[in-house]
């Protein structure tokens, strides 16, 4: 049995367990949520959310990309967020590599250059910074006052606030 049908058993007995709901395709907190891909994040228990209170949108890095733009335009403005919590984190693997290195690495395996951003990052809160920036800057975003950021330390499980340079 592989990791998949593993899990689909977990599903399978998580679903019986549970009665049938439908939950507002709206999350009731009107809240998007930022973060980065890593395994080690639980969002959802990490800020005390439950099912259907808010979108959450993850990359590696957790960086503000334009399909993270796209995400949170449609979020936005067919799907009521307001806020927009970006969260990064502590011993993120996107800074364990440079955008020239890892994009060489892939056209050397496949033949092909990729054709998108590596993002990659040394300066963990510059990033946060950028990112909020960048979300802030966006044209396509509706509600683009009401963003702050953070930085998850993976150890403790605690939120550090980032204030973006014109917060100061």
């Amino acid at each position: 049995m592989g990791v998949i049908d593993e899990l689909l058993a977990n599903n399978r007995a998580f679903a019986a367990s549970l009665p049938a709901w439908h939950l507002d395709v709206r999350p009731s907190r009107r809240l998007a949520v930022v973060t980065c891909m890593d395994s080690r994040l639980d969002v959802f228990s990490a800020l005390g959310l439950r099912g259907g209170e808010a979108h959450v949108l993850r990359n590696a890095g957790g960086v503000i990309t334009d399909d993270v733009i796209r995400s949170l335009a449609v979020s936005q403005r067919r799907l009521g967020t307001r806020e927009v919590m970006l969260i990064h984190h502590t011993d993120c693997g996107m800074q364990s590599l440079t955008d020239d290195g890892f994009r060489a690495e892939l056209q050397q395996a496949t033949g092909v250059a990729p054709a998108f951003a590596i993002e990659s990052f040394t300066d963990l809160d510059a990033d946060v910074r950028q990112s909020i920036l960048r979300v802030r800057r966006s044209a396509f975003l509706s509600h683009s006052d009401a963003v702050r950021g953070f930085v998850y330390d993976t150890d403790t499980h605690e939120l550090l606030e980032i204030f973006a340079d014109e917060q100061r």
